[in-house]
């Protein structure tokens, strides 16, 4: 799915409202004092536990899905140095996510947890009906939705434990529209079909891929975090779809990245070291059009945006692709070998 993504130059110190919206800087906001956080509500009987993240009661797909897959140990791919000179080799790193709000809207990707069954259901009609699933999308009234351009709609049903994800949703005449829209079942490893889109680029789910504040109070994120760059070429293995044909030496969309054994973390504060580590054990992947090194998060009060602004001293140079191939058991699926 082409995105047509309005970019313009900007310092590191600069907030974007949303993932390839136009960098906007930010307002101070206060440290949030409280580390607490409530549990989510669900209605839902937790099902077995996988070893892997879970969301809401939910699993975030099974613990060996290549989202919850350990990339630490794996070998450097032939393509990171040319892939990581396209992307920007001294070119910083963005946490594209916060507290507060810029021009009016949440900075991050928002979602939404439900109950199905409570909330109204719609046949949303999107202008990519081939590479979309049919639906219906259960979507509560007044719905967390990313401002900025690209308005994804994230929804976690917890009876069913199903991901629903649209993009550039708007609500008119009694029903929902939009771009795409993509459905998950989260004890599943089922990739999209091959060539399709979803509310992504890259075909992937975008909930699983979000730094949310919750793991940073519990103490350790357990999967890979999604991030854009400006120019991607080909797709491959887990993502599904293309913006631009392949091209050798520019990145293909799933590439995945890691920040370096050797880096330091032990300076930042506790928080930073969370994400820090999650970088080094988990990596990047590459999702979507936009922003060059922006990283994508969930919007949440108690972010403190300063201490969020540290890790711009991260640069390309600081990470490494990583040869996720060796991971695969099928092209058709996420599972990922031991």
């Amino acid at each position: 799915m082409n995105k047509k993504i309005l970019l313009v130059t900007i310092s590191i110190l600069l907030l974007a409202c949303s993932v390839t919206g136009t960098p906007t800087t930010i307002p101070p906001v206060e440290p949030s004092a409280t580390p607490i956080i409530p549990p989510l509500d669900s209605t839902s009987t937790p099902p077995p536990s996988t070893g892997g993240p879970t969301f809401a009661n939910c699993p975030m797909f099974p613990a060996d899905n290549f989202w919850n897959a350990r990339v630490d140990s794996l070998p450097v791919h032939p393509q990171s140095d040319a892939w990581i000179d396209s992307i920007g080799r001294s070119e910083g790193f963005h946490m594209d996510f916060g507290s507060g709000e810029w021009d009016g809207g949440p900075i991050g990707i928002p979602f939404n947890v439900v109950a199905g069954s409570a909330v109204p259901a719609y046949d949303a009609e999107f202008y990519y009906p081939d590479e979309s699933d049919a639906g219906p999308y259960p979507i509560p009234e007044n719905p967390n939705i990313e401002w900025g351009s690209d308005h994804h709609i994230l929804v976690v049903d917890t009876e069913t434990c199903t991901l629903y994800e649209t993009y550039d949703m708007s609500f008119d005449n009694g029903n929902w529209s939009g771009g795409s829209g993509a459905i998950w079942d989260l004890n599943s490893n089922a990739l999209r079909p091959e060539t399709w889109t979803s509310a992504d680029a890259a075909g992937l789910p975008i909930l699983p891929g979000l730094v949310r504040y919750d793991e940073i109070a519990a103490g350790e994120i357990r999967h890979a975090l999604r991030f854009t760059v400006e120019d991607t070429a080909g797709y491959i293995w887990p993502a599904r779809h293309q913006t631009s044909d392949p091209q050798d030496g520019i990145p293909p969309m799933g590439a995945r990245f890691r920040l370096k054994a050797d880096y330091d973390i032990s300076g930042f504060p506790p928080e930073m070291q969370i994400l820090l580590q999650a970088f080094k054990t988990y990596g990047i992947v590459l999702a979507d059009n936009g922003s060059n090194w922006y990283v994508s998060g969930a919007p949440d009060e108690r972010w403190d945006n300063d201490m969020l602004h540290l890790l711009d001293v991260l640069t390309g140079d600081d990470f490494e692709a990583v040869d996720t191939f060796v991971l695969m058991v099928d092209s058709n699926s996420g599972e990922t070998r031991p």
